[in-house]
């Protein structure tokens, strides 16, 4: 069930915390995907692809694979070097990627014809087809490359521009990123976020707000041109830590402080249909409550199943506190995962680290050599 808390002036957590699943179960509340829209390729890297039209031909005729001598194949019956073959017409010379002559049918390469005397010469054999694209060999007419459900990578737009295709049809959920300045003046977990977003295909737009009151975060927190609204610091119980309150001036606060460690301060709610989720400053705390939250989101206003974990047997134990879900850093060695870190996550754990998993909060931890599920932070 889902906790709603009445936020009070002195900003104090709640006495029990929401647990991990009910805060991500009501982020999840109705969301459905984003609807599709036609990107130039260079924007749609990343995107989700939907429903693509059928592919024309490619190539669009014969073309030579390499520079060559374009000839028929049955002209060039028993030649070879011993016994070379006169030519009764003069052969053509193509370069790589150029349509074939017509009533050309294979490419040989510039030494297998003796130009020396009088006549032309060949000195091998071809078969049909040597040397040659076949028209549609590449892409069949007709066909579709682009599997609705899947995230177009580069090797997809190299198909889209053979094919001569100028957009894609992708969903590209819109994340705002909204920074509250720190007293340092540092925004490196904001550029994280939107760093790690653009990375799950998001299309992001990034502001910072003026200032740390109440007043001035509920002014930068604008939803109307977004699918998913995220603010990065001052969420926390400080006196200058105004966003819950910002929140609650704009929507809806569902939850403030999740059973989650690292990332307790962090809070999820609504502005109207938009879901809305508070990170804390911190990079460790932020990433836990972008993994364990924002991630799946994101998933879902893609269109995009659930990801799938990796099932690894674990090098050694791993202890964790019960009522809390713990997000535990882990590198794959020799079929195992070998935990990093636990609950604190250093900066050379998170650069080490290849996956993440998270203990449940009624756990208390998993013994050495206990299948684990942990999500991939590496190709």
């Amino acid at each position: 069930m889902v906790h709603h808390f009445q936020m009070i002036p002195t900003q104090r957590l709640p006495v029990s915390l929401t647990p991990l699943d009910a805060a991500l179960a009501a982020l999840l509340r109705g969301l459905e995907p984003v609807a599709p829209a036609a990107l130039p390729l260079a924007e749609a890297l990343g995107g989700v692809a939907t429903d693509m039209p059928p592919l024309p031909a490619h190539p669009s005729r014969d073309v030579a694979v390499s520079d060559g001598w374009a000839l028929r194949a049955r002209d060039l019956v028993g030649a070879s070097s011993y016994s070379p073959l006169p030519l009764s017409a003069p052969p053509v010379w193509v370069e790589a990627g150029e349509a074939m002559p017509a009533g050309c049918d294979c490419v040989i390469d510039a030494d297998l014809l003796d130009q020396s005397g009088p006549m032309v010469q060949a000195l091998a054999e071809a078969t049909p087809g040597q040397g040659v694209r076949r028209t549609g060999s590449e892409i069949a007419e007709g066909s579709f490359v682009f599997a609705p459900g899947r995230r177009i990578r580069p090797l997809d737009l190299l198909i889209a521009r053979a094919a001569g295709l100028s957009t894609l049809n992708v969903r590209r959920p819109r994340l705002c990123i909204v920074n509250i300045p720190a007293p340092s003046g540092e925004a490196v977990t904001a550029q994280l976020i939107a760093e790690s977003a653009r990375a799950a295909g998001a299309g992001v737009v990034c502001s910072e707000a003026p200032g740390r009151d109440a007043a001035s975060v509920a002014k930068a927190a604008d939803a109307s041109a977004c699918d998913m609204l995220i603010t990065t610091g001052g969420s926390g119980v400080g006196g200058n830590d105004a966003v819950i309150a910002a929140l609650a001036r704009r929507g809806e606060v569902i939850a403030h402080g999740i059973a989650l460690q690292p990332g307790r301060t962090a809070a999820v709610g609504r502005v109207g249909s938009i879901p809305v989720l508070a990170l804390p400053g911190a990079p460790d705390q932020a990433l836990a409550a972008w993994w364990t939250l924002a991630l799946p989101v994101l998933d879902a206003l893609s269109g995009l199943r659930p990801r799938q974990p990796v099932t690894l047997p674990l090098a050694r134990k791993i202890a964790s506190s019960v009522g809390i879900a713990e997000l535990v850093l882990v590198e794959k060695i020799e079929g195992r995962w070998l935990p990093l870190a636990v609950g604190d996550l250093s900066l050379d754990a998170i650069a080490r680290a290849d996956a993440w998993l998270a203990v449940p909060g009624g756990a208390e931890g998993f013994a050495a050599g206990t299948p684990v599920d942990a999500y991939m932070l590496r190709d």
